[in-house]
């Protein structure tokens, strides 16, 4: 057993954890925090991308230890009072959302594109979300969406009204 401290989605938390443990399993197993999908377990598909320390990383990826000290975001952790984050609500007025199995990945994919940048070109939002496949969608929509998303950010629309 080792002990680690992390942060997820602003709360602290201090665990114990086998040395074999990853990230995704504490986050869906202890913490409770399903929204983070596994998909493929080899690090190829991005369904359980998450934001570690300001970066996206796969978190069937990073073994528990490995996340100690550090400050992660999950899907859960974006909307703010109950109210949609601007890329969730984008998401769902655009249609990107079909079986929804990659869509936290994408959502979180596409925060960390847009904290760091937040007016991207359409190719740029591309290269963003390249980490994560989708079956359904074909990525117009979520391509589209990203973009809506950022014009509501850049806009001051943090809630994503027009």
């Amino acid at each position: 057993m080792v002990h680690i401290r992390l942060t997820v989605n602003g709360k602290t938390y201090g665990l114990d954890v086998e040395e074999g443990v990853r990230l995704i399993d504490v986050l869906r197993d202890q913490l409770r925090l399903t929204g983070t999908k596994e998909g493929c377990g080899e690090g190829e598909c991005g369904a359980c991308t998450v934001i570690m320390d300001g970066r996206t990383v796969n978190s069937c990826l990073v073994m528990a230890f490995q996340a100690d000290g550090s400050d992660i975001t999950t899907i859960e952790g974006i909307a703010k009072g109950g109210t949609l984050h601007p890329i969730q609500r984008a998401f769902l007025e655009v249609g990107a959302v079909q079986c929804g199995f990659c869509t936290p990945g994408m959502v979180l994919s596409a925060k960390a594109l847009l904290d760091k940048n937040p007016e991207p070109t359409r190719e740029e939002i591309r290269e963003g979300i390249s980490g994560n496949l989708c079956r359904c969608t074909g990525y117009h929509k979520i391509v589209d969406a990203i973009a809506l998303a950022s014009s509501y950010i850049r806009g001051g629309k943090e809630d994503g009204t027009s």
